[in-house]
């Protein structure tokens, strides 16, 4: 593939260059999980609060219903058309840029009069919220071979911890202080992790010198080429699926089966966070073992879990619920070791493409994440929580067969 790279600094003799030292800084792997948290977590404030800004902004039910629609739009574009500048500029000046504006916007959120302020910041903010993914690929940069999976392990950790628990503290944090006070905490965190990513980052040498133009176009060169990243992004996606269905319409079935209201929901996101847990014992598992064995291994958890939920008809109703409890850790469990092994093996396909190829991965995450979405309200629909469990194990029995079908898994080293 045509493309002018330069060597990424590897040596760590200045806070600004690039270390290649037996591991990475424990403070400085913090950092990064941390500022992979917070960014993503941005996209997520907005969701459990719509029922208390509609009628404060006095917005119409439907125009609200846009705040988190162009926000995960922002981020799909920002995936697509922002992450790759990763491996052409300087991450750092990146991450600083976006942490900038990701402040900017969450603060016009909280001072917003209206809904057409708020659904400009809204979009502002999933654009920026990218920064999440910059920070795993600069992750996988700065970490040896030997000790990258554990390393993008726990900044994913950091990631998945964002997600899952954003909408509790967004949710306690309305309903004591105001939805304009949670956007604007979040817009100081941002701004804080800011100076602390300005202050102790290291800089990155770019990798390629191609145009705006031929760097987008060069996504698609990638992915005709590296029949690796199809099937991770294949897989990955397919398992988004099952996730996205199961959670999507979580609160529904609860309210229906139970009469437990959004609260009951929302903490069943500590259940998944329990399972977030599941990345750094992944990525250290990909160092020995290899990659490939882990996204087996991960797809057929994620396969058990759901499938088990299809025994719950059967079950009284505290079995259910702590069916639903175990199923949630296991899948979460099984589907982020999946994702943070798919990011190892994709991340040493071309180390000088390591933006455009997370950005082709995590296209393959947000199109399953939708698609998950959309098949699971038309589940739930039509066949009740038995076909969502249906429609789950199908997409992760889907998973484990793109997995198998590559013969025997590789190990990393002997």
């Amino acid at each position: 593939m045509p493309d002018t790279m330069t060597t990424i600094h590897s040596a760590h003799n200045t806070a600004h260059s690039t270390p290649s030292a037996p591991g990475v800084p424990a403070p400085l792997v913090f950092l990064l999980a941390t500022t992979a948290g917070v960014s993503v977590a941005s996209l997520y404030y907005s969701q459990p609060m719509l029922g208390i800004l509609g009628p404060d902004i006095h917005a119409a039910e439907g125009s609200v219903g846009l705040v988190p629609t162009l926000t995960q739009l922002g981020y799909a574009l920002g995936i697509l058309l922002l992450a790759p500048l990763g491996d052409r500029f300087d991450r750092r000046r990146i991450i600083l840029a976006k942490a900038a504006v990701l402040a900017a916007a969450l603060l016009a959120s909280a001072a917003a009069p209206g809904i057409g302020a708020l659904l400009a910041a809204s979009l502002a903010v999933g654009l920026a919220a990218t920064l999440a993914q910059d920070v795993v690929p600069a992750a996988a940069t700065l970490a040896p071979v030997q000790a990258r999976g554990k390393v993008v392990g726990t900044v994913m950790t950091g990631l998945l911890l964002g997600i899952l628990l954003s909408r509790v503290v967004s949710g306690l944090g309305a309903e004591v202080f105001g939805w304009r006070a949670v956007y604007a905490a979040a817009a100081g965190g941002v701004a804080l992790l800011g100076v602390a990513a300005w202050r102790w980052l290291p800089r990155f040498a770019p990798t390629t010198q191609l145009g705006y133009g031929a760097l987008i176009a060069s996504m698609a060169a990638l992915w005709r080429a590296q029949r690796p990243l199809r099937r991770a992004a294949l897989a990955q996606g397919l398992l988004s699926v099952a996730f996205s269905a199961f959670w999507s319409t979580l609160a529904v079935m609860l309210h229906s089966e139970f009469h437990w209201g959004s609260a009951a929901a929302g903490a069943f996101g500590l259940a998944g966070a329990a399972g977030a847990m599941a990345a750094p014992l992944a990525g250290r598992l990909a160092d020995r073992r290899g990659p490939d064995l882990v996204t087996r291994l991960g797809a057929g958890l994620a396969l058990v879990s759901f499938a088990a939920l299809l025994l719950a008809q059967w079950l009284p109703a505290w079995a259910q619920i702590g069916l639903l409890v175990a199923c949630a850790i296991g899948f979460d469990f099984g589907i982020q070791a999946a994702l943070v092994a798919h990011q190892t093996l994709v991340y040493g396909l071309e180390p000088a493409a390591r933006s455009r190829l997370n950005a082709l991965l995590f296209t393959g995450v947000f199109i399953g994440m939708a698609t998950g979405s959309a098949l699971g309200a038309l589940a739930m629909a039509r066949w009740g929580w038995l076909g969502v469990a249906a429609l789950a194990t199908a997409a992760s029995a889907g998973a484990l067969a793109v997995r198998m079908a590559g013969g025997r898994p590789q190990h990393a080293r002997p």
